[in-house]
């Protein structure tokens, strides 16, 4: 009979917690769709969630042909390249890229791929940073007036200065990586670094003081202080940091990338409607809501990796 009643009480839960966020995202959906009914625009009504899902249907579809263009582009290049090496054996063959638009989901892997890269050079900084300055008040005093200076700067006013920055000192014939894609980045790592450091210190600052004299009673070195007693106990503000980055750090590459008209979701969402086309404002709707998930599955994976290396498996995180 325990056991029974302990099932029912799971399912109840289980079955609750699935039907809540179900209801919430119904009722958004039927708001969305009777007031986008009653909003006018210079482009036609605004879009309601069937318009939206019509829409991205189309952005696959469009992914898939340009995929095949690709494909047949390449299988031409090598059949020519077949043919004239069965003439000529000591030809050299060159596959010259395929110059074709690029697609929305290829613009989604742009944005990835650049908030990562600018996500790991703003951690790879800002974690020893944290950790020199929670260990040190006297770093704390002398680093503090720069971070509270360089915070609340807007990737706005970031963008202008790193664009000249790189375009200065980034010259090459044969770049390895693209100017947009070094602007971006850098940006990004100049508006994340900030919330990862601060909350890097400050658990850094709240150990407690018994783990403390534990490191002096085994008289641990100051590299082995920081791996065992250090880094485990301020893994939970170091992570809370390292969440309000990323998601920060996403937010700044969108707008930088409409801004500078760098590759990525940003620079698809500027030229829908730049457009101006009748369907213009349902295919932003749906890169405003394909950038609303990444950002929620972004936080996700963060909070994943945070229940992998936190030594209190019983924590409740969110």
């Amino acid at each position: 009979m325990p056991v029974k009643s302990l099932n029912i009480s799971s399912a109840s839960t289980l079955l609750r917690n699935a039907m809540l966020p179900l209801l919430g995202i119904l009722i958004f959906l039927s708001l969305w769709a009777v007031l986008a009914k009653n909003i006018d625009t210079s482009l036609g009504s605004f879009p309601g969630p069937s318009e939206v899902f019509t829409q991205a249907q189309v952005l696959i579809e469009e992914h898939g042909a340009q995929r095949e263009k690709a494909n047949a582009f390449y299988e031409r290049q090598e059949q020519r390249n077949a043919a004239r090496i069965a003439q000529d054996p000591s030809y050299n063959p060159t596959i010259r890229a395929f110059t074709g638009a690029p697609t929305f989901f290829d613009q989604i892997w742009t944005s990835l791929y650049t908030v990562t890269v600018g996500f790991l050079i703003a951690s790879v900084i800002a974690v020893p940073l944290g950790i020199i300055c929670g260990l040190s008040k006297a770093s704390y005093t002398a680093i503090n007036p720069l971070i509270q200076l360089l915070k609340p700067v807007s990737p706005l006013a970031w963008l202008p200065l790193v664009t000249m920055v790189v375009s200065a000192v980034y010259v090459s014939d044969d770049p390895m990586f693209s100017k947009s894609f070094i602007t971006s980045a850098v940006t990004v790592s100049l508006c994340c670094l900030w919330p990862t450091l601060i909350n890097t210190a400050v658990g850094v600052s709240s150990i407690d003081s018994d783990l403390l004299n534990v490191s002096k009673v085994l008289r641990l070195g100051p590299f082995s202080h920081v791996m065992k007693i250090v880094m485990p106990s301020s893994i939970p503000m170091i992570f809370t940091g390292l969440r309000l980055s990323l998601g920060i750090g996403w937010m700044v590459l969108i707008a930088a990338e409409m801004l500078a008209q760098n590759p990525g979701l940003g620079k698809f969402v500027w030229d829908e409607f730049q457009n101006g086309s009748s369907e213009s404002l349902a295919r932003i709707m749906v890169a405003v809501l394909t950038i609303g998930l990444i950002g929620f599955a972004l936080d996700r994976l963060m909070l994943l990796l945070q229940k992998q290396v936190s030594w209190d498996k019983g924590a409740v995180l969110r």
